[in-house]
């Protein structure tokens, strides 16, 4: 097979950079492991940011989107048994963000690929790329039982932290950044009305919550909880008591409880790689980068790089243009640092230290204060919640 621009992985950031090189006239290949079943039920982030819905716009994915989409107009902070909601649009000059999950944005892309765009190959495992120096770098994977290549102009690995498009890159032309939190999330999905209508950051005595929601019926929320926790562990009503006492506040509410369809436990983590090109090979959204999902930044940050990338690859084959090409891994660079200082800043304002350090504890309280104290604080927290501009 022969294509300009091979792409591995089929998630959100493959399958949006795929749709938005279509559109500009640009040939491309998708590759993904999975099958369609299991890359359009895996459970992930849901909170969009301005950009975000703007590229799925740009994209023609967004009619779900515009219809299902909650529109939220800030957050939630709550601590010492108090509640503060901090207005997004009063402190950016109009942002909001969107509830939408990822699971629904990776059905309508998979969608509109199938209909009319490029080829979208599923159980198609990528095993090596070959070559990335040269002007057709090589994607050897194993599809319908045999091997084959995909020879390309670029290759763009999209298939996050664990997949093989890093593996590429030659050793002493890589950097890495990475740091382990010594705390993991519990996550459920709940077959119940959200409690709120935004998302609360709550800080606790005994650790972090968050409430979201995937849609009017359905709730997500969050436990902080101790690294290498068995969701087993946990059964349903013990659940539902630490929230409530996390999210406990001096005044009228009350933690709405229903089915729990879904357990699961996320290690919390940053980690960067770079540079995020190497000759023909590009990295975007996890396969460069990860951050803890405090910030909600992951999916965000996956499409911010494909916006640029998009941009970067059809500026080339318009025009000859390599300049925004050339630039790619520094420009992404600088909004994944700043993501990812965001990340870590929230994280570690909002959950407890399991060694109980007391100081550290009221300087957290001290960091929450200032925020709801100070509207430059608050509009800083706001203005990276909603997403900082694109660099280019």
């Amino acid at each position: 097979m022969r294509t300009r621009v091979g792409i591995i992985g089929g998630g959100p950031a493959g399958l949006l950079l795929a749709r938005l090189l279509h559109r500009a006239g640009v040939d491309c290949v998708v590759l993904e492991s999975r099958t369609r079943e299991y890359v359009e039920q895996r459970q992930r982030a849901g909170m969009l940011e301005q950009g975000t819905v703007h590229a799925l716009h740009e994209a023609g994915a967004a009619e779900r989107l515009q219809a299902e989409g909650l529109v939220h107009q800030g957050i939630e902070l709550r601590f010492a048994r108090e509640r503060h909601h901090i207005d997004f649009p009063a402190l950016t000059g109009g942002r909001t963000v969107t509830i939408y999950a990822q699971t629904e944005i990776v059905k309508d892309l998979v969608s509109l690929q199938l209909a009319d765009g490029p080829p979208l190959l599923f159980e198609a495992e990528a095993l090596a790329v070959e070559k990335p120096d040269s002007e057709t770098p090589v994607v050897r994977f194993l599809h319908e039982g045999r091997e084959q290549t995909l020879t390309c102009d670029w290759v763009v690995g999209c298939d996050g932290f664990h997949g093989i498009s890093r593996d590429a890159f030659p050793a002493e032309a890589s950097r890495s950044y990475a740091h382990d939190y010594p705390y993991s999330w519990l996550g459920i999905l709940a077959e119940v009305p959200p409690s709120a209508a935004e998302l609360i950051y709550a800080r606790g005595d005994h650790g972090f919550a968050l409430h979201s929601m995937r849609s009017p019926t359905v709730s997500r929320l969050y436990l902080q909880v101790p690294n290498d926790t068995d969701p087993d562990d946990w059964p349903d009503d013990r659940i539902w008591d630490e929230l409530a006492a996390r999210f406990a506040i001096d005044g009228d509410w009350t933690l709405h409880r229903g089915p729990v369809t879904a357990k699961s436990v996320t290690p919390m983590r940053s980690y960067v790689h770079e540079p995020m090109r190497h000759g023909r090979l590009l990295l975007a959204g996890d396969a460069a980068h990860i951050v803890p999902p405090t910030g909600a930044k992951g999916l965000n940050l996956a499409v911010s790089d494909v916006r640029v990338l998009a941009r970067a690859l059809s500026a080339l084959y318009r025009t000859g243009d390599t300049q925004l090409l050339d630039r790619y891994s520094e420009l992404c660079l600088q909004r994944v640092w700043q993501a990812t200082r965001f990340s870590d800043d929230m994280t570690r304002m909002l959950h407890t230290q399991p060694n109980g350090d007391a100081f550290e504890a009221r300087m957290q309280l001290a960091r929450l204060r200032r925020i709801t104290a100070s509207r430059h604080a608050a509009a800083e927290l706001a203005a990276n919640y909603s997403g900082l501009p694109l660099p280019v």
